[in-house]
């Protein structure tokens, strides 16, 4: 059985919680005292972390109603707050039965409440309520065990057409879309109520700050940093630049204008409202803007909480894919792929843990790692900016990150996030042990998100492993941990260290002798290891067909067992897998300089030998003369 009531109206009086402890509240300079040394703005609080689903934001939470517990031992419904207001009867007319075609009997002290038993067989009518239980002094709570005054009038069913059932969430009174609560906790927030049941992540479009995980005074600093870069800027355009709800902004810019730290310097262009208007800073923010930006200079769309986040990984982890070689086989572009790479790499990309490529240089090790990446169907949400412990760090990277465009009718997401492919990550000798830590730019006082954190829930590839400048031993002992754990430690520069997740696919390649580079402990954590071989023959001619193919120029099997038989038998010259690309690449480049159309001709292949294979040998020293002996 379902009972509604409602929450008595506030009352006169003053609000529920102190203003002064309010973290989104803005100080106005009428509100500063006079002696305050300090100025606006100048220590923000930190940020306030989203409230969770079901529980009102902008404000306290409720205080949960007392129930009055039935003597026998039975399961408590779940309550689910109903915001929808209900019509106020007198309270004489919810004793009896409301006659034919009158209005529902409700009380006026009574709080709308919706409760549910889902496991609960429906059975026969509760018996009447004491009169004397109703004179209390706190709000009525009737529930399935509760008792009632004789049977529910027809009217009490939410609508006369429906049934009565232990279930009431297909009642016409359910709760509005959008809403989460108890009964919904299987479907991500802000999802639609007859949305399949998922766990994909999904970040929903934030209405208030809280629920952005920020408060009002960091937002301003956001905003008063725009305005400062640009000069001046409409209030869309603010909105545009923080990737917040322009009515969040407009709120957020209004109170600026009341602390007579921006002003309106007029409409720009068609339409009405505060986001067309054109705001510039006053000379009454010199001071606190002078302090923001010695705090940080980040000038970007607003932060993703940290613990967010971490949430977000989890939901988009790269681990424990279903990867077939019928899905990977469309995967790798132009890669004339050996079946022994497939059996190899394929289970490896399963585990998501790691793998280690060793071969010959020029056979296709960083291009299969690129080819792997594309074998992870869907896409994931990439924030473009974190906020940990006051501080912000850039995640969001153009150069690694690409970003897909949204299909139509796509549900709005919170513009915070980019919604892109999983990524591949490829550093090379390059790479050093500071690279792999936060980044700290003194000029700018914001961080830079290390290689391996944009890498999340994509793939990372070390490439030339062994060539980097640090050592091999002591880069090892760097990816031990994340290795281990799937958790990367990183440190702040005031000291902090923080545990950030290691949800990446790693890959090692290298063309040194493994045996020179790793040690028993790093091949226990890296569990697939592969070895790229070179081509054969029959191999050669078909990367060679296929790059013809690919630059247009007519393929003659005549010309390249030319080749073979000319300047690679001979000389015992092995094969590789990058050779017929970039002799095809030389033949057309000289075929171009001597005016002819580009094909397979032996003059051209001879040239493009004599280019290509080239010996550098040290001369042998000479012998000392007699002159110089003496």
């Amino acid at each position: 059985m379902t009972d509604f009531s409602r929450r008595p109206p506030p009352g006169p009086g003053p609000s529920s919680f102190d203003a002064e402890q309010d973290p989104n509240r803005s100080i106005t300079p009428l509100e500063t005292p006079a002696a305050a040394a300090s100025p606006i703005l100048a220590t923000p609080p930190r940020p306030r972390s989203p409230t969770m689903a079901g529980v009102p934001l902008g404000g306290d939470k409720p205080p949960e109603p007392t129930r009055s517990r039935p003597a026998q031992s039975a399961p408590l419904p779940s309550v689910i707050f109903d915001p929808m207001p209900r019509p106020r009867v007198p309270p004489a007319q919810s004793a009896g039965v409301a006659p034919p075609g009158a209005p529902p009997p409700f009380n006026e002290e009574m709080l709308d409440v919706q409760t549910e038993r889902r496991t609960a067989p429906p059975g026969p009518p509760p018996a009447p309520v004491d009169p004397e239980r109703r004179a209390g002094p706190g709000p009525e709570r009737r529930g399935p065990d509760a008792e009632r005054r004789g049977p529910p009038p027809e009217a009490d069913r939410r609508g006369p057409s429906s049934p009565v059932s232990s279930d009431r969430r297909t009642a016409a009174t359910a709760p509005p879309q959008g809403y989460v609560g108890p009964e919904r906790r299987g479907f991500r927030r802000g999802e639609a109520s007859d949305a399949p049941v998922t766990n994909r992540f999904w970040p929903a479009q934030p209405k208030t700050l809280q629920e952005a995980g920020l408060n009002t005074t960091f937002v301003e600093e956001l905003v008063l940093k725009a305005i400062f870069f640009a000069g001046e800027m409409r209030g869309m355009d603010v909105a545009t630049r923080l990737q917040l709800p322009t009515a969040l902004v407009d709120e957020v810019i209004e109170g600026l204008r009341r602390q007579k730290y921006i002003d309106i310097r007029g409409g720009g262009g068609s339409g009405v409202g505060r986001s067309t208007m054109i705001y510039q800073l006053t000379t009454f923010v010199t001071d606190v803007l002078r302090q923001i930006l010695d705090r940080n200079r980040y000038n970007g769309p607003a932060p993703v909480p940290f613990n967010e986040w971490v949430a977000a990984v989890k939901q988009q982890t790269v681990r424990g894919n279903r990867i077939t070689r019928q899905r990977m086989e469309d995967k790798f572009g132009d890669l004339i792929i050996r079946d022994y790479i497939f059996d190899g790499i394929g289970p490896a990309m399963n585990s998501g843990r790691a793998i280690f490529f060793y071969g010959p240089p020029g056979n296709g090790k960083t291009a299969i790692c690129q080819g792997m990446v594309n074998c992870y169907d869907g896409d994931i949400f990439v924030p473009h900016a974190l906020l940990i412990d006051d501080f912000v760090v850039k995640m969001f990277d153009a150069n690694i990150h690409r970003a897909v465009e949204d299909e139509p009718g796509m549900p709005s997401y919170d513009r915070r996030w980019v919604r892109c492919r999983r990524p591949l990550v490829v550093v090379g000798g390059e790479l050093t042990l500071e690279m792999l830590d936060l980044v700290y730019t003194p000029e700018v006082k914001y961080y830079e998100a290390p290689f391996q954190m944009k890498a999340s829930n994509g793939m990372l590839l070390i490439d030339d492993f062994g060539r980097q400048k640090v050592s091999p031993k002591d880069l090892l002992n760097r990816w031990i941990v994340p290795l281990e754990s799937d958790v990367d430690i990183l440190t702040l520069h005031t000291g902090k260290k923080i545990q950030v997740p290691f949800d990446v696919f790693a890959a090692f390649s290298t063309n040194l002798d493994p045996s020179d580079l790793v040690d028993d402990a790093f091949l226990r954590r890296v569990r697939y290891k592969l070895e790229v071989q070179r081509p054969d023959e029959e191999q050669f001619h078909e990367i060679f067909q296929m790059m013809c193919k690919k630059r247009g120029v007519p393929y003659d099997a005549r010309a390249v067992d030319y080749l073979i038989d000319e300047h690679y038998r001979p000389l015992h010259r092995p094969f590789a897998a990058c050779q017929p690309r970039d002799l095809l690449d030389q033949v057309i480049d000289m075929a171009n300089y001597q005016g002819m159309t580009p094909r397979l001709d032996p003059t051209l292949l001879d040239a493009a030998v004599r280019s290509y294979f080239v010996r550098f040998d040290k001369p042998e020293a000479s012998a000392p003369t007699s002159a110089s002996a003496r």
